[in-house]
């Protein structure tokens, strides 16, 4: 069964069965990479211990794409989300909720699941109602530092909490909270300290797709950076690139605008500092490269949670935060040119910012479903 696509319909079960010479576990979360890909570095590490992992999403997720290509059985429901819909949605979400808890937990019972790991998002809803509603553990990963809608809500009755900032712990039960941090790659702990040159260079990304916001205040800047001493990689998403690379060609200032950057570990390598968005991979990502950021969280993020993360880092001293409404190409150009004259106060950033590293996070989350089902 490894890489199919299981169709689960309004009133039929999936009744593929999957072998195993060890225990099953269900991985719930979707919608976005952040809700999937730390989810199948678990399931691979629990695939590596004997195990059997499957998953249970939606078919217009990019679970649909990510969990098959990764080898993964993936178990289709239907179900919407709750949050920041319309009323039609929301009604449709209510509707879909009872069948396709049902449909969920039927599957589990038919596949005698052990536990469930969740990483959030709409996509957890049924798989970790019915697994609640049969007593089997439910283990979540709460990247962000404020717990997402889901989460929140079913934080008093999961067997454990495995959580990225010290300070998210407040919003689960005592004692049932463990700091394992998100899984990242580990080519990502592998980046040394980068040596001081003659060119400071700045990465800039606003993700796979892109940031408006970035992809603005870096042509903005662009006059200001043609002082000697600095080279810009920028990826600027696919809509963006064609008009920003011939911009950024004419601009005379060193470096790359690129749609995207496939090695992005190598990219931190180059990096002096990196200007990014503040979801919980990409500052899982810098924590783990030990590299210092400026950060400007996306506004629009449910439950303002890439804020408080960039507040996290601001915190500890590993980042700068600009707030989406404040980045300009001026904003943006006098931040980087007084890091940029100040290495010791890199350093520190680079030092605070290696501090917030869990290292092992997707061993230590196979180690907690092992130990959830045995108890």
């Amino acid at each position: 069964m490894r890489g199919s696509v299981l169709m689960m319909e309004p009133d039929t079960v999936a009744e593929a069965r999957v072998p195993s010479p060890g225990r099953v576990f269900l991985f719930a979360g979707g919608g976005t990479g952040g809700h999937v890909i730390p989810g199948l570095a678990v399931a691979r590490e629990v695939a590596r211990r004997g195990h059997t992992a499957f998953f249970v999403g939606t078919e217009r997720g990019i679970e649909s794409q990510l969990v098959p290509r990764a080898g993964f059985p993936l178990a289709m429901i239907q179900i919407g989300g709750l949050k920041r819909v319309g009323l039609r949605q929301a009604a449709a979400t209510l509707m879909q909720l009872p069948v396709s808890t049902l449909h969920t937990g039927r599957l589990m019972s038919d596949r005698h699941v052990a536990a469930v790991f969740s990483m959030g998002g709409y996509a957890a809803g049924p798989p970790v109602i019915a697994a609640l509603a049969r007593q089997v553990p439910v283990i979540i990963m709460e990247p962000n530092a404020v717990p997402g809608f889901t989460n929140r809500h079913i934080a008093m009755f999961v067997r454990r909490a495995l959580i990225s900032f010290a300070e998210t712990a407040r919003y689960f039960p005592y004692g049932r909270t463990e700091l394992t941090g998100l899984p990242v790659r580990e080519e990502f702990f592998a980046i040394p300290p980068k040596p001081r040159t003659g060119t400071f260079t700045l990465l800039i990304t606003g993700g796979s797709q892109g940031s408006r916001t970035l992809n603005t205040a870096a042509r903005e800047s662009w006059p200001l950076f043609r002082a000697p001493g600095f080279a810009l990689i920028h990826q600027s998403g696919a809509a963006a690139y064609e008009e920003l690379r011939a911009a950024f060609a004419e601009s005379g200032v060193p470096g790359e605008v690129l749609p995207f950057i496939p090695d992005m570990p190598a990219a931190f390598a180059q990096a002096d500092l990196v200007v990014c968005r503040a979801g919980a991979g990409a500052v899982a990502e810098l924590a783990a490269a030990g590299k210092p950021s400026i950060l400007a969280p996306f506004p629009f993020a449910a439950d303002q949670h890439q804020l408080r993360n960039a507040e996290a880092f601001a915190r500890a001293g590993a980042a700068r935060l600009i707030e989406d409404r404040e980045m300009t190409g001026r904003k943006l150009f006098e931040t980087v040119a007084e890091l940029a004259a100040n290495p010791a106060e890199l350093s520190r950033m680079a030092a605070a910012a290696r501090s917030l590293a869990h290292p092992g996070a997707a061993r230590r989350a196979a180690d907690a479903l092992e130990e959830v089902s045995r108890a």
